[in-house]
């Protein structure tokens, strides 16, 4: 019996997990600071995306492209990948001003993604997935 079959939840986490490893590991090799956290928001690639498109994926395989349970998923994918780009990013860009303006307090700016980080996470977890499907 597959894996997939047992516990369709785990290949998203998989994902989730192994984006935020590459995450930390680009921004590690490009910048030199590895201290970074995991599960911060913001960069490449987007573990949102990947998510989301993960569990697509597995929604998809499990139960068919006409199922209710692929349209939810679908529809959730859709509101994630568009909040990273839209939402978030005029939020992190704000705070870039407001960072400027003030000195009290220090705001994150990197909250939301550009379309390359969100294409990346969706790229990402659909290979992941794909990958942990057929290992599965």
């Amino acid at each position: 019996m597959s894996l997939l079959r047992l516990y369709p939840f785990l290949i998203p986490l998989a994902v989730g997990i192994l984006c935020e490893a590459a995450k930390i590991a680009g921004e590690g090799l490009r910048t030199g600071r590895w201290h970074e956290g995991l599960f911060r928001p913001g960069g490449m690639p987007s573990t949102h995306s990947a998510f989301v498109t993960s569990l697509l994926i597995v929604v998809w395989r499990k139960t068919g492209v006409n199922s209710v349970g692929f349209a939810i998923a679908f529809v959730l994918a859709c509101i994630v990948w568009y909040d990273a780009m839209g939402s978030r990013r005029a939020i992190g860009e704000q705070a870039v001003i407001l960072n400027r303006l003030q000195k009290w307090k220090h705001l994150s700016e990197r909250l939301g993604h550009s379309g390359k980080q969100v294409a990346g996470g969706i790229i990402f977890g659909g290979a992941v997935t794909w990958a942990g499907i057929w290992l599965s």
